[in-house]
């Protein structure tokens, strides 16, 4: 009862993982580091060198004259890793790679080099025939099937379960039984808001036996805030959000990302039509119709402001950089939106799917010209002209006040500078009152000599720095040995020699003086030993005889200062009545120029001008003659209801999160090296109702929901699995366990912790500094509101598989590790949690049978049986009598959060 998880290790990556990583991570370097002395075009030009072809597999694998380049899974036997670290051949040539790329090679090697290229070098790339490639299944339009004829008729609530059904069937498997209600409505809770049901909801719905019973439950939690928190937390996956842009000596900060995550959580809630959704992240800015709210009309526009940014200022990097962040920019749009690889065309043409390479450049340009790091105002035109207008007004009148009291300053310094020889006189006077520790009062020693009291006192400053004073190292000597020597008796009077040096020093003021004057009269250049000069004593930070900003109101004239207190005014006036300043989000600005085809990836070697336009895959026409494609042109092709995948990858995605498997399993890759779709006529039902319904996300939870297929009890059945062990057929509905966020956000709500606030900053702790650690016990705002680093991932997060921030994530990898299991038994947020969970038991003072009650009902959802109450009575009477940290309840609180029963959704 009280076991922890089962530890088993995980495959390290899928095949499409693996995949992905080689044409992401690898394949580029290939073809523009090492194709052109290695490949089969190098051979057809006598370039071949050792013998070595990489560009195919079995070429890599083979190896040259010197053996094997790269033998799976053996980094130290791969002698293409000691060639790329110049240990043994110097590859390439022309300088080492950088480290991060080595570093991808090592782990392609690690994870068992995929590589999906096919036994044959290619010189040259074929025609594509289009009407052959579109008789794929992925690239022909959805159209909604009549729901098949099944034998068990009966079975089905809605039109979906009859596909299910019918699969079931031919393959000779059958549904097993129906989910209680327990299970039901903790699956549903989870499914909608990523919490668990509280005991009172539980208990209204056991009692509810009307019919609607589940669509009640469905609409209440459909329409709660925490809807938008769960399904937006998916979403962000896809967008690779992060509140930094990564960095490479500390983070670059995003402070209004946070921006982009509300207005996703926004849009769930209020159940933004998914087309719409799509063209407001494109293209918001770009939307002629009049907007009222124009946060949501723009706040989206995050989904790609918020893509990678990389280094590369250096000379011959710039061009590789803006490259790079436009492959990221379509990688995301493509995978995301469409289902398809398209990145894998940047190089050379799609070796699977027919994407030619012309087609990545002609779709890139949507944002080609781009400002990729752009920020927007959250506001009408009108608001924010008025906003600027207003910072214009105070940027006026401040600068008048900032000229004011400059020209004074400036006046009153140059004045006080000719006076050099009295000031540095006077400093000593006081320096040597405060040595002998006499009263040494500036403004009075300033009287006397009817000087500045403001410089009076930097100049003491000064001559008391044993580092001495710029260019007058000689008075500080000379003062320095004529306090040592001065008379003991008042009035303390400087010696002669003392005398003699500041006369100098007042000498050398005035020739800076006088060349200042003259410079600026023939608008020439100072010379050096004035300029020197001048910059020490009266223009440097922090110089004698400097004065700027308020230091200089009290010296202004009568009539200046009463100028000064009107614009100061009027300046106040203006800031007190300007509304609060305009909120700002990420965003992407402009775009759509027509884009030069890189050859084989390289940016610095250009080919023909690729034309603007959507895939041709994708298009009625395959023709293209556009000159420019913007944005929201590129985003009213993908929702373009004769789009084929728009629709069906977006309804396979939610069919993910509800069954822990998509119809179509690769849920970014609908081509020829993803899975087909175990139901397809259902996915192409479901996609052209969902549009039918106004691209509407909740009545697709409700069309799932309310279904016997998702109504199915978890319970395996041995002829099933012999049959379909992965359930891919839905005999059952799989038990999936609670990812990171659900699990953290469970154990506050058990513990009556949770903080509900909706939107925000990410989470600061009391002491105001970001906070990147959700383990902490004092944060206790939802996970998704943590803080998110691509400079710093959390380690926590990445422990618990949540998808790097960097790119485009589908789903999440299910790892189950001895560290994770750790954490459980020692985090002290675990711990915390355990202690809190405890307490809110104990304040029920109820009885202990009552309170092993309320603990089960709140952590399972459910009542303990009357084995599982024994059970626990006895381990807190053997928790008692042991000596331990935790007490006894808060021992028993620790093993009901770590179970299996509250980590997994049944």
């Amino acid at each position: 009862m009280f076991g922890f998880w089962i530890v088993t290790f995980a495959s390290v990556a899928s095949t499409d993982e693996g995949t992905d990583f080689f044409e992401a991570k690898i394949r580029p370097v290939l073809v523009e580091h090492c194709y052109a002395c290695h490949s089969a075009d190098a051979a057809l030009q006598k370039k071949l060198k050792g013998g070595l072809l990489l560009d195919t597999r079995e070429g890599i694998r083979k190896g040259g004259e010197s053996g094997p380049a790269v033998v799976p899974d053996k980094v130290d036997e791969s002698a293409l890793i000691a060639a790329i670290r110049h240990e043994s051949f110097k590859m390439p040539p022309k300088g080492k790679l950088p480290e991060a790329v080595i570093a991808d090679f090592v782990k392609w090697i690690e994870l068992g080099a995929p590589d999906p290229r096919d036994g044959t070098s290619v010189v040259q790339t074929e025609k594509i025939d289009w009407q052959k490639a579109r008789e794929f299944w992925a690239f022909q339009k959805p159209k909604a099937h009549a729901p098949p004829r099944v034998k068990n008729a009966l079975w089905p609530r809605k039109e979906m379960d009859h596909f299910v059904l019918a699969e079931l069937e031919k393959r000779g498997l059958t549904p097993v039984r129906a989910a209680t209600k327990h299970e039901w409505i903790r699956r549903a809770t989870f499914d909608l808001i990523g919490l668990p049901p509280t005991p009172e909801e539980v208990d209204a719905f056991e009692k509810d036996e009307s019919p609607e019973v589940l669509a009640k439950v469905v609409d209440r939690l459909l329409e709660s805030p925490h809807y938008g928190e769960r399904w937006g937390r998916y979403w962000l996956d896809l967008a690779r959000y992060t509140d930094d842009l990564g960095g490479t000596v500390g983070p670059v900060l995003a402070p209004t990302a946070f921006r982009y995550r509300d207005w996703v959580v926004q849009a769930f809630n209020r159940d933004m039509p998914y087309d719409q959704f799509v063209r407001l992240q494109l293209a918001g800015n770009l939307i002629r119709e009049p907007a009222k709210d124009f946060t949501e009309r723009l706040g989206g526009l995050g989904f790609q402001g918020l893509g990678q940014r990389f280094s590369g200022n250096a000379v011959g990097m710039v061009k590789k950089k803006v490259a790079d962040e436009l492959d990221d920019r379509v990688d995301t749009v493509t995978r995301a939106l469409l289902g398809l690889t398209v990145s894998c065309a940047r190089c050379h043409d799609h070796k699977f799917d027919p994407i030619p390479t012309v087609d990545y450049y002609s779709l890139a340009a949507a944002y080609n010209g781009a400002n990729l790091s752009a920020e927007i105002a959250l506001a009408s035109p009108a608001q924010v002209a008025a906003e600027a207008q207003r910072k214009k007004e105070a940027a006026e009148l401040q600068a008048k006040m900032d000229k004011l009291t400059a020209d004074e300053g400036r006046r009153l310094g140059r004045q006080e500078l000719a006076r050099l020889d009295e000031y540095l006189l006077a400093a000593w006077k006081l320096h040597v009152r405060a040595e002998r520790k006499q009263p040494a009062d500036a403004e009075a020693v300033a009287r006397e000599s009817n000087l500045n009291s403001f410089f009076l006192v930097r100049w003491t400053k000064a001559l008391a720095n044993p580092k001495g004073i710029p260019l007058l190292e000689a008075w500080h000597a000379a003062a320095l040995k004529a306090s040592e020597t001065a008379a003991m008796n008042d009035p303390v009077e400087p010696p002669q020699e003392l005398r003699d040096a500041s006369a100098k020093a007042k000498s050398k003021a005035d020739d800076a003086l006088r060349a200042l004057s003259e410079s600026e009269g023939a608008k020439s250049k100072l010379p050096p030993a004035a300029e020197s000069f001048i910059k020490a004593h009266l223009s440097n930070d922090g110089a004698a005889f400097q004065l700027r900003g308020k230091d200089a109101i009290a010296y202004l004239s009568a009539a200046d200062r009463l100028q000064y207190d009107e614009w100061d005014a009027k300046l106040q006036r203006l800031q007190a009545s300007a509304p609060a300043a305009v909120a700002r989000a990420p965003a992407v600005i402009g775009g759509g120029q027509p884009l030069q085809i890189n050859v084989r990836g390289n940016a610095d070697v250009l080919g023909p001008v690729a034309t603007p336009g959507f895939l041709t895959i994708l298009r009625r026409d395959s023709s293209a003659s556009a000159t420019s494609l913007s944005r929201l042109e590129l985003a009213d092709a993908i929702v373009d209801r004769n789009n084929p995948l728009t629709a069906r990858v977006f309804v396979n995605r939610v069919w993910h999160y509800h069954f822990g498997r998509g119809i179509v399993g690769t849920t970014s890759n609908f081509g020829q090296l993803g899975d087909r779709p175990t139901h397809p006529e259902l996915l192409d039902t479901l996609a052209v109702r969902f549009m039918e319904n106004g691209w509407s996300t909740k009545w697709l939870h409700r069309e799932i929901m309310l279904s016997a297929t998702y109504g199915l009890s978890s319970v395996p059945e041995a002829k099933n699995l012999a049959k379909d062990a992965d359930n891919h057929y839905l005999w059952r509905v799989s038990p999936r366990r609670l990812d990171f966020e659900a699990w953290r956000d469970s154990m506050l709500a058990v513990a009556g912790k949770l903080d509900p606030e909706i939107g925000g900053q990410p989470y600061r702790d009391p002491q105001g500094k970001v906070q990147l650690h959700p383990e902490d016990p004092e944060n206790r705002r939802r996970t998704i509101y943590g803080f998110i680093s691509r400079f710093k991932p959390n380690p926590t997060l990445t422990l618990f598989d949540f998808p790097e921030p960097n790119v485009t994530s589908d789903q999440r990898t299910v790892t189950t590790i001895p560290q994770q299991q750790l954490f459980a038994i020692n985090s002290p947020f675990v711990l915390a949690m355990a202690r809190s969970f405890a307490e809110r038991l104990n304040a029920s003072e109820q009885s202990e049978e009552r309170r092993l009650l309320l603990a089960w009902q709140l952590a399972f959802g459910r009542l303990t049986t009357e084995r599982e109450t024994v059970v626990a009575q006895e381990f807190l009477r053997e928790a008692a009598a042991s000596e331990e940290k935790l007490g006894p309840w808060e021992r028993l609180c620790h093993s009901l959060l770590t179970t299996n029963e509250f980590t997994f959704v049944p």
